[in-house]
């Protein structure tokens, strides 16, 4: 069997001092070649790991007859968002980790081919490819019943555009400025440009998709109100926007940031790009990240490209249990970022101004493993060391955004302030679903599987009252 086309790459001592892509995409002979390594089986086993039940065999099919323009037809029966899907799905732990070439050798290179497919039809742009979805190629007329959907993250995005094919007037409600959610705020463009993500999500504005910016469901605009102007039904995807953090002394100090603000300040507000843009960020010299997750992955790999000398990637546990893609801490390495394993922060230390000069550690080793497999790290006692820096940026996860259900009354949340949903999707309040972060999703994919579920829920749900 044919050995797996590789990803064509910048180099690493090019791509770690500016925001350009880092994956260049296959050429019509790669694709090739690798699409026709699929064996297409008859009971695809690729298809059940996908949270969005893409027909991978079926596209893959198109792909190895040189046919793009049908191989994107498929995709987007399900998916309609496969230019972001192919650059940040962790496929390696989902689609093809059940692909049968991987158990005696190297999977199908799925994500790869799925972005050649969107990419091409981004090049190839016509009105036929971008309606695209479920039965029809044409854009699906409104019933006039009205939806909304509160956030447009990737739960949000996927929900509004299936809503919108099954023929709903769909309104998506974003608190921020511009479009996407995390998408857009919390990927840097070296992993998902913005070009590519405003192509998907102009497809979907051409579906009739409305969206209101500025505006934050709960404060601005309330759930009643939404219900008292027509809407019959509502989807809330407003994501995880609540910094977890350490809980040690010096944690208040000045350049301590979230992973959450950081990567906000840089992708979002364009901070990168200071002065042109009037969004500031303090560019430190001897970098720390905590955390070994993609966030921490792309706030070091952020923090190298905005001109640090030094980055350190300190986690408390080793790479193996990295929760990061194998990818991204490949990519993270050959550009410089140090990984410090085995090892946590107890202490801040600042300086007479307030300012944070150093890290005081703790090594660790690995004991039983907890509830998520992970053997559970223990302290080394007196093993305390101190790593100097100007900067740090702490990538420990989010909890969910607590404005909507705070403010709310009836919509239920666990002890973790996740939403509560039952198996339709639906929260306590009837005609209320959700997806996502905010139900506890974890990653893109995630997210807009949840989507997608809720919206075949809020299909049936309005379909029975009327």
């Amino acid at each position: 069997m044919p050995q797996r086309v590789k990803m064509p790459e910048r180099r690493a001592n090019e791509r770690n001092k500016d925001f350009k892509e880092v994956n260049s995409g296959y050429t019509r002979e790669q694709m090739l070649e690798e699409s026709k390594r699929c064996i297409q089986c008859k009971k695809p086993f690729c298809v059940e790991g996908c949270p969005v039940e893409i027909d991978i065999p079926g596209f893959i099919k198109e792909l190895a007859a040189d046919n793009p323009s049908a191989a994107i037809k498929v995709l987007k029966h399900k998916n309609s968002l496969p230019a972001v899907c192919g650059r940040v799905c962790p496929q390696e732990n989902q689609c093809e980790k059940y692909c049968i070439l991987g158990k005696k050798g190297e999977s199908v290179a799925i994500g790869n081919l799925e972005r050649y497919s969107a990419d091409w039809a981004a090049k190839n742009d016509n009105y036929e490819l971008r309606m695209t979805n479920y039965e029809s190629t044409t854009k699906t007329k409104t019933n006039n019943i009205k939806v909304a959907v509160i956030g447009s993250g990737p739960a949000g995005l996927t929900a509004a555009g299936d809503l919108a094919h099954m023929g709903y007037d769909v309104t998506v409600f974003e608190s921020l400025h511009d479009i996407g959610g995390v998408l857009r705020y919390g990927i840097p463009e070296f992993r998902l440009p913005i070009d590519v993500l405003d192509i998907e999500i102009n497809n979907l504005k051409d579906l009739g998709i409305k969206f209101v910016l500025n505006t934050l469901v709960g404060r601005t605009k309330t759930i009643k109100e939404l219900f008292e102007e027509g809407f019959k039904a509502i989807f809330v995807g407003t994501g995880a926007g609540l910094p977890v953090f350490l809980g040690i002394e010096g944690e208040n100090l000045n350049h301590i940031y979230s992973a959450n603000e950081f990567l906000v300040r840089v992708n979002l507000m364009r901070a990168f790009d200071f002065p042109n843009y009037d969004t500031p960020v303090y560019k430190g010299k001897n970098i720390v990240v905590v955390g070994g997750g993609n966030t921490a992955m792309d706030s070091a790999r952020t923090a190298l490209r905005l001109g640090a000398a030094s980055v350190k990637l300190v986690y408390r546990r080793t790479e193996n249990e990295m929760p990061a893609r194998k990818e991204e801490r490949l990519h993270a390495k050959e550009e410089g970022i140090e990984f410090v394993t085995l090892v946590n922060p107890v202490k801040f230390i600042g300086d007479e101004k307030g300012f944070v000069k150093a890290v005081e550690c703790i090594r660790m080793e690995l004991g039983e493993p907890d509830e998520s497999g992970r053997r559970r790290p223990k302290k080394v006692e007196g093993s305390n060391f101190t790593i100097e820096t100007d900067m740090v940026v702490l990538a420990l996860g989010l909890n969910p955004n607590p404005v909507l259900p705070s403010l709310t009354e009836g919509l239920k949340t666990d002890d973790h302030g996740y939403l509560i949903i039952d198996d339709n999707y639906m929260t306590s309040i009837p005609g209320i679903f959700a997806g996502g972060d905010i139900v506890g999703g974890d990653t893109v994919i995630q997210a807009m599987g949840m989507g997608k579920q809720a919206a075949k829920r809020m299909n049936e749900y309005l379909k029975g009252r009327e």
